[in-house]
Order: structure tokens, then C-alpha cells, then sequence
């Protein structure tokens, strides 16, 4: 997937004379899919195996990888981020155009109203496709579907019209307008709004009812790249890592990032466990999904009067009356050739209608409610040890419940002949402890490049509030009858958009700024985070919560271009042949330019090393002024006693003028028997603090 090429009057003419060149006169039983030609050059088309590694052996060809399919990551938010309705706005932000490549859009929400915004920016280059009765506006200011195999399912709505309902969320979340009295059936009231609700809207439908394809995504992202768009919005992920150029999104955001356009991933939804991260690349920026001080809570009373209290977010009301309630174990399905084992976890298929139906069905597992649903139930109650720290909807009535309380509820089914109870409406209740990172989060460290810190920062992604389609119903499980204006999920595809946003906050303000001064700006401004709430420290949150307001004035910036990317991927053995073939100019890796990973200018600091073993380790950073002229900034390193030293040279850095750069030299020395030990490095010159998280670590896993 290298740069496009320069004077070829045909790229489809080279995809083409490349397949002849490798099948001979059999090229013609191989129809080019898709090509990309636009910002890359790259192509879509049907080959065995044995024909794949055959043409990954040309010249002139930079990877062959199989069109894999990606999951999607799936307001107070921006309250509690300190980012309220009053803060300071630039008046370019209406030219920001954020790309959000997701499930599409529904374009009739009220949260994309383009009432008193303008044309859009000269810049935008893009189309709007209106089939099947999709329109544009001037919020919306583009759209388009792609499917390269041309294989839609039987609901499918050929448009970029959104029928899933993640991507109107993470839209309306990025860039929505103000909707005042936004909630779920009186859930989470309040006035839904973007972190950039001047901003414009360019959407690149790739997912659909069974998954997102790496054809797809990077044909969105040869199309936002020319088309225009500032700031990518990607909210997608692989479960399995993948080498970088074998990885759709990290080729489509390094094309990005060549052309001045920053890429914001969701880390993914994999946590707790360590090193499940898969976007992470070191030109996009990794987000992870942290709480907000919103919970919610629902009880659940039995016959006995005894009440306990789950999480789910329920919006049904059973009007206090009580039903029957019965262990799942107790009703298998057994002309289904179901037992116990099964039922007791309400199993798909598993539930004995005839025994369930209008009643309230006790499940030992944490499951989505469709079972219990499908066969009658008028509610369910779940009991298991998986984390509670977010909430999620089901199709009936609901609680998910600790062990302990749900082993109290079945002791009470089986001390009566006639059990009952019932489930409340959820109530909102206060989270004192947020925000800390949520246990479906993935962790790092970053298992390509462990010396790269990933993920970059955290922001809310637990129990937000947006804008939803309304095809699609609010437990996402056919048969749920409830179709609503706005919904209430969670996941790092949640925190993905609010830090997309904080990013085109930041350049409607700074319009010239690279992608990586942005996220420097971003990751040294983020307000620290505790290890004491998350034991993964660093590897959960990164550099820290976001803080939009601070971001637009760092400081210092750690920045970076393409040339630092290219030595960092000379340094990690991709030779100068292959890394043409990327870049289609003479770059060429040798000792002068080879790039450790530590001299890389990014504004963390990670070592991997071993137990016991001494380590001498060096980076090399150069910071640019953006702040006052005159300023003189001072290191302090904070960092926990012991066996590890970490020095600082120079300590002092004296600026006279704005965008005057400066480097400096941090040294780590020592030994470590602990899994992680968390240091930072803060520069300051009384009015900026600029902040670098410092990790040294023992173990990837």
C-alpha cells in the first residue's frame, strides 16, 4: 500500500498489468474489486493462497494480506471532562471536518441539524451519495458506502444511512449539535452535544450487519484523505495484533498522517489482560475508554421484601408487580436435548419456553438477555464475577448481580413454593471514584513495538449518551420493540470520539499544526491518572485523561514527520526497498538514518527489559516552543525510590521565540524486579506544565 504514483494516467491500468504480469493470460479470471487511488495506491482482488504469496514476491509490491474482518469498539461526558457548554471557541472550527468511518449515519437526527452553519469549507473536496433517500447537509457535508464484494444482507440499507446505531453515536458524540432534554426513557437527561458541535461531519460507511472489511477501510481512507477531512474518527479494531504494514487502519492512517491528517483509534475492548491493544500504531493516536461520575443501578425485589442492587441500564417499569422467578437451571429445554448445564446459564436455545414464559428467569452467567427473551421471559437476572463498571441495555426487564446476591436469590427460589420478585426501572447514581479505566479496555504494552507507550490517553467511554438510529433498537437484539432518538453504550468506541474531537478542538485553534503536534498537545496536557485504581497503570490509560482546554495551550510539543516515522521503521528492520515502495521517493535507510525506537520524538517514554538486568537506556527528544517567547522551562522527574535512576540533560531549557526547538537527553539506569514501575517527566516554566509518562517493564504479558 504505497503513495500514489506520480504522471500514471491509469492506476486500474497498472492494478491490471500487475495481475498479468504474475497470471499470464489467467489475469483475466481475476477482476480487480477495488482500487485505491487516491491518496495510495493499492488493490482489492480474489486470490488462493499459493497466488498471494506469489504476488507478494513482485517487485513493486508492499504487502498482500487478506481482507480480514474488524469489530467495532462499541452527556456528561463532556461535563466532567471540564469541557462545558462556555468554553472558549475558535471561530474556524466550522472548517474542521472530522471523517468518521463507522456503520454511517442517521442524518435526520436532531443532532446533526445544520441550522446556523454555513457552506461547507472550500477545502472539501468529497461527494454525498443519496441513495435510497439519504441526504447531506451542511453538517453532514458528505457521505459514502463501500462494500468491494458487493454482498449485502437481506436488511441492509444500500446508502450510507446508518441501521446499526454506532456510527450516529460516535458522530453525534465527535461533532453533534446541542439537543436539549436528550435521554433514554429518562435515563441520563440532559443536553446531548459534540465536543465540536460547529464542526462539519464527513461520513465513510464501512461496517454492516456482519462485520467491518479491510477492503472497505481503506477505501475510506483513500477517499477522507483526498476528499479533505482534518481529523479521522476510526472507532474499529482486529482482536489479534498485526504487523504495520500487514494492518489496514495503521497503512491508511500513515497515509493520513503523510498528508496532514491525524487518525484517532479506539485501543479496543479485549481487557483486562495486558498487551491486547491492536491499534497502535506510533502515528495514530490510541485511545482507551475510562468511566464518568454516572452510574447505573438497578434492584431487584423478592417476595421476601429483600431488595439487591445489579448494574444494567433498564428502562422498563414492572410497576412494582411481582412475578414468578425460577433458576435457568431448573427449565432446560429437553426437546431440545438440553440439561442443566446449559440452562443454568441461559444458553441460546437452552430455556424451556413452557417453564419461563411470564416469568423471571435467574441466570449464572452474564449474558445478553436474548435467550431469556426469545422464550418468554418477563425478566432476568444474572449473577457472575465479571466486572460491574459498566452498564449495558437488554431486551426485557434486567439486573446483573454479584455472586454472593445472586446465591441469596437462588437459596430464596428454593425456600418457597411460590418464589417471586420483581425488577425496578434503573436509577443514576454518583461514581466518586472516576474516571478510571474501564475492565473491558484494552491494555498495553504495545505488542508490535514495546517501546512505544500504548494506548495514548484515556476519555469516557462508559454509559454515554448520543445520537441513535432509529432502525435499530436499543438492546440491538431483534424483537426489542424500543427504538429511540438517543441511546446508552459503552466502549472504547465511545472514548475514540471524544478525543477526536478534543483533536479537531485543537486545530480549529492551531489550523497549521502536524498531526503529531496535536497529539503531543493532547497526551502532555492529559490530567494524570492513578495506579492505585488501575493496577496496569500506564499500559491502561496512557499519558492520562484527556483535557481538551489545556491541549490548545501546551506549552512545549514533542513533534514529529514523516521522515521520523521513516527512520523509526528503518531502526525496526524494513529495509529501504520496501520502504520506497511505500513512499514512492528516495528514501533510503542507512546508519546515518536508521532511528532507534527511542529517539523516536514521542512524548512517552517506555523501556522493556528483563528482571535484575542492568539497564543503560537513552532518549533522545527535541521540544518546540508554542507558548510565551521568553520562557524558561525546568525538568523535574518524579519517580518512586528504589534502584532506578532517571536523569535529565539539560534540567534547564531557555527559549527566546516561538517555534524555537530545543532537545535534551533523558537517561534511564538501573534494575527492576517489578512488573512496572510508573516515573514522569514534567517541564515547567511556571505558567505550562508539560507532562511525559516514564514506564520501565519486565513483562509484555
Amino acid at each position: 500500500m504505497g503513495k500514489k504514483p506520480k504522471g500514471e494516467s491509469s492506476t486500474s491500468s497498472l492494478h491490471n498489468s500487475m495481475l498479468q504480469d504474475a497470471f499470464g493470460s489467467d489475469f483475466v479470471t481475476k477482476p480487480v474489486l477495488c482500487s485505491y487511488k487516491r491518496s495510495f495506491n493499492g488493490f482489492v482482488v480474489e486470490l488462493t493462497d499459493e497466488e498471494a504469496r506469489k504476488m507478494s514476491g513482485m517487485n513493486g509490491v508492499v504487502s498482500v494480506f487478506p481482507n480480514e474482518k474488524r469489530n467495532l469498539h462499541t452527556t456528561r461526558s463532556w461535563d466532567f471532562m471540564g469541557f462545558s457548554q462556555q468554553v472558549g471557541r475558535a471561530a474556524s472550527e466550522s472548517d474542521v471536518i472530522i471523517g468518521v468511518l463507522d456503520t454511517g449515519i442517521w442524518p435526520e437526527s436532531e443532532s446533526f441539524n445544520d441550522k446556523g452553519l454555513g457552506p461547507p469549507p472550500s477545502k472539501w473536496k468529497g461527494i454525498c451519495q443519496t441513495a435510497n433517500n439519504f441526504t447531506c447537509n451542511n453538517k453532514i457535508i458528505g457521505a459514502q458506502y463501500y462494500r468491494s464484494d458487493g454482498l449485502f444482507g437481506s436488511d441492509e440499507i444500500r446508502s450510507p444511512r446508518d441501521t446499526n446505531g454506532h456510527g450516529s453515536h460516535t458522530a453525534s458524540t465527535a461533532a453533534g449539535g446541542f439537543v436539549n432534554g436528550a435521554n433514554l426513557f429518562g435515563l441520563g437527561s440532559g443536553t446531548a452535544r459534540g465536543g465540536v458541535p460547529s464542526a462539519r461531519i464527513a461520513v465513510y460507511k464501512i461496517c454492516w450487519s456482519d462485520g467491518c472489511y479491510d477492503a472497505d477501510i481503506l477505501a475510506a481512507f483513500d477517499d477522507a484523505i483526498a476528499d479533505g477531512v482534518d481529523i479521522i474518527s476510526l472507532s474499529v479494531g482486529t482482536r489479534t495484533p498485526r504487523d504495520y504494514f500487514n494492518d489496514s487502519i495503521a497503512i491508511g492512517a500513515f497515509h493520513a498522517m503523510r498528508n496532514g491528517v491525524l487518525t484517532v483509534n479506539s485501543a479496543g475492548n479485549e481487557g483486562p489482560n495486558r498487551a491486547t491493544i491492536t491499534n497502535f500504531s506510533p502515528w495514530s493516536l490510541s485511545v482507551a475508554a475510562s468511566t464518568i461520575d454516572r452510574k447505573f443501578f438497578t434492584k431487584v425485589k423478592l417476595g421476601n421484601n429483600i431488595i439487591y442492587e445489579g448494574v444494567s441500564i433498564n428502562t422498563f417499569d414492572l410497576k412494582n408487580e411481582m412475578y414468578p422467578v425460577i433458576h435457568g437451571g431448573s427449565a432446560p429445554n429437553t426437546t431440545g436435548n438440553f440439561t442443566w448445564a446449559s440452562s443454568r446459564f441461559c444458553r441460546q436455545n437452552s430455556l424451556d419456553p413452557k417453564l419461563v414464559k411470564g416469568k423471571i428467569v435467574l441466570c449464572d452467567a452474564f449474558v445478553n438477555g436474548r435467550e431469556p427473551f426469545l422464550a418468554g421471559a418477563i425478566g432476568a437476572v444474572m449473577q457472575d464475577q465479571e466486572p460491574k463498571d459498566s452498564a449495558f441495555s437488554f431486551p426485557l426487564p434486567a439486573s446483573y448481580l454479584e455472586l454472593v446476591d445472586g446465591s441469596n436469590i437462588f437459596r430464596y427460589i428454593n425456600s418457597t413454593s411460590n418464589p417471586t420478585a420483581t425488577i425496578f426501572k434503573s436509577n443514576e447514581g454518583n461514581d466518586t471514584m472516576a474516571p478510571y479505566v474501564a475492565s473491558f479496555s484494552s491494555r498495553g504494552p504495545n505488542p508490535i513495538t514495546p517501546d512505544i507507550l500504548k494506548p495514548d490517553l484515556s476519555a469516557p467511554g462508559v454509559d454515554i449518551l448520543a445520537a441513535w438510529s432509529l432502525v435499530s433498537p436499543v438492546s440491538q437484539i431483534k424483537g426489542d420493540d424500543r427504538f429511540v432518538p438517543f441511546n446508552i453504550i459503552s466502549g472504547t468506541s465511545m472514548s475514540c470520539p471524544h478525543v477526536s474531537a478534543a483533536a479537531a478542538y485543537v486545530k480549529s485553534f492551531h489550523p497549521t499544526w502536524s498531526p503529531a503536534a496535536i497529539k503531543s498537545a493532547l497526551m502532555t496536557t492529559a490530567s494524570p491518572m492513578s495506579s492505585g485504581i488501575n493496577l496496569d497503570a500506564e499500559f491502561a490509560y496512557g499519558s492520562g485523561h484527556v483535557n481538551p482546554v489545556k491541549a490548545v495551550n501546551p506549552g512545549l510539543i514533542y513533534d514529529s514527520a514523516e521522515v521520523d516515522y521513516i527512520k523509526f521503521l528503518c531502526g525496526q528492520g524494513y529495509g529501504t526497498q520496501f520502504l520506497q515502495l511505500v513512499t514512492r521517493d528516495n528514501t533510503t535507510c542507512s546508519e546515518a538514518t536508521n532511528g532507534t525506537v527511542w529517539d523516536l520524538n514521542y512524548p512517552s517514554f517506555a523501556v522493556f527489559t528483563s528482571a535484575s538486568q542492568t539497564v543503560s537506556r537513552v532518549f533522545n527528544r527535541t521540544v518546540t516552543n508554542v507558548g510565551s517567547p521568553m520562557s524558561v522551562y525546568r525538568a523535574k522527574v518524579t519517580a518512586p525510590t528504589g534502584t532506578l535512576k532517571i536523569r535529565v540533560n539539560p534540567s534547564v531549557l531557555s527559549f527566546t521565540s516561538v517555534g524555537q526547538k530545543l532537545s535534551f537527553a533523558l537517561t534511564t539506569e538501573g534494575t527492576t524486579d517489578k512488573s512496572i514501575v510508573s516515573a514522569s517527566l514534567e517541564w515547567a516554566d511556571g505558567l505550562h506544565k508539560v507532562r511525559s509518562p516514564i514506564i520501565v517493564f519486565i513483562s509484555i504479558s
